[in-house]
């Protein structure tokens, strides 16, 4: 069976599978391994618990910038203690969004900023939500100096137009494609995903949110990541089952996993 990786869900947020019913549909569709996503502490919490309970579960710690205003210093405290936890692999989702107003974009820059100090600090991956402000995004992540092969960016559920993708591939970025790349109204995000190198693609799901067409109207989950593959593959002109042992080669470097 093919090796599939789902490299962003929360396993916490589904609404009706608890976490042994996802990854038991996860391991039977052939998901060799995923991370499970922090969007605040508590969530952060329970992916680390996850992770350390589930030999193919690593974790991710942060903080969503729509949560940005609640970034206290405690707040940051507490992420850079789980972030030296084992299997904390990355920090985020963090970011910025400019589609809701739930946080004013002078905290999520504070936010993002201090979780990109946090994983600088231990050495990890960072995961990136960005929504209607890529340039401002991109223009933040350079001027910390998060470019090139060292540093290890993975832009969440990408969504960036043409112009905005020939700046992050040349920054050596991991752009990971969910669902939304299945939609019959996604011909732009699917001519994106055309750009991007081999060496810099990844796969996820978000779930349970942007289940991929035909399950749209379910929630998603760890095991519907091989519809978002089978669709890349169709749009780059290329094997699936090679595409996921690339996929499965980049989430290993990406997030600095063993093997």
């Amino acid at each position: 069976m093919r090796p599939l990786v789902d490299t962003h869900c929360h396993l916490g947020h589904h609404f009706t599978l608890d976490v042994a019913e996802q990854l038991h549909a996860a391991r039977a569709a052939g998901v060799a391994l995923l991370v499970d996503v922090g969007t605040d502490v508590d969530s952060s919490r329970a992916a680390v618990a996850n992770a350390a309970a589930e030999p193919d579960v690593w974790a991710a710690v942060g903080l969503h910038p729509n949560d940005a205003g609640a970034a206290t210093d405690a707040v940051l405290a507490e992420l850079d203690v789980l972030a030296a936890a084992p299997r904390v692999v990355a920090v985020g989702e963090t970011g910025l969004d400019r589609y809701r107003d739930t946080a004013s974009p002078v905290d999520q820059e504070r936010a993002f900023r201090a979780q990109i100090g946090i994983a600088r600090r231990h050495d990890l991956a960072v995961v990136v939500h960005c929504r209607d402000a890529w340039d401002a995004c991109v223009a933040l992540l350079e001027d910390e100096g998060m470019v090139g092969p060292d540093a290890r960016v993975v832009l969440h559920c990408y969504s960036g137009d043409v112009a905005t993708t020939v700046r992050t591939v040349a920054n050596g970025w991991f752009h990971s494609f969910a669902g939304n790349v299945t939609f019959t109204n996604a011909a732009p995000l699917r001519e994106v995903a055309e750009l991007v190198p081999d060496e810099l693609l990844l796969t996820e799901t978000d779930a349970p949110y942007l289940t991929p067409h035909p399950h749209r109207g379910a929630p998603n989950d760890p095991s519907f990541v091989g519809l978002t593959l089978d669709r890349l593959a169709t749009v780059r002109g290329t094997d699936p089952d090679g595409l996921a042992t690339t996929v499965l080669a980049n989430t290993r470097r990406a997030f600095a996993l063993p093997g």
